[in-house]
């Protein structure tokens, strides 16, 4: 099993920064790709970036160019550096890991979700 904590979401003003943080832990080794997603009431779960094993990353077209997501393996944790954010990324983020169990097959994990709440 997989276990990721978000931290590091908040209030901020529009314009102002945030970097999220999302600790794995358990059979941590395991992990392939991860990423950020993000969920407001009433709606889907979005991909906001994702980000494989040897540093590949992808982005919402939303977010290109302010977000920069990156991954220390030694660490286990993987980052979403916000910047230049905006009322409408307010959002619960969710940090996701896809990993491989004893039988070779693939799992996911999620966090419990970190609050973020930007301010115009």
């Amino acid at each position: 099993q997989v276990q990721l904590v978000e931290s590091g979401g908040g209030l901020v003003q529009a314009g102002g920064s945030l970097r999220l943080s999302c600790a794995a832990s358990g059979s941590a080794s395991s992990i392939n790709d991860m990423g950020w997603y993000r969920q407001t009431p009433g709606k889907q779960r979005d991909m906001v970036a994702t980000i494989t094993t040897s540093g590949t990353t992808a982005y919402a077209d939303s977010v290109k160019g302010r977000f920069t997501i990156s991954r220390d393996n030694a660490k286990n944790t993987m980052y979403l550096q916000m910047n230049s954010l905006k009322p409408e990324d307010t959002a619960v983020y969710y940090c996701n890991a896809a990993w491989k169990n004893a039988l070779g097959w693939v799992r996911y994990s999620w966090g419990q979700g970190t609050q973020v709440t930007v301010s115009s």
